[in-house]
């Protein structure tokens, strides 16, 4: 599973919409579905805080470990 699907995967399971996550997370909503769509990739800064946000590693969020 790749970052997009991961993403997508995590916010339903907290039952957020996209602009739900923005407001909560201070990351523009575009940039949210951008991800979603796997059309741009977050940079560092956005992947500590949608991990702190979701309280998973980075690795999991990458797909690099279940």
């Amino acid at each position: 599973m790749n970052f997009s699907e991961r993403l997508k995967e995590l916010r339903h399971s907290k039952n957020l919409s996209q602009m739900e996550l923005a407001d909560k997370t201070g990351i523009s909503q575009s940039a949210i579905a951008k991800w979603e769509l796997d059309k741009t990739e977050p940079t560092a800064s956005a992947l500590i805080t949608i991990s702190k946000f979701f309280d998973e590693s980075v690795d999991y969020l990458l797909g690099l470990k279940d």
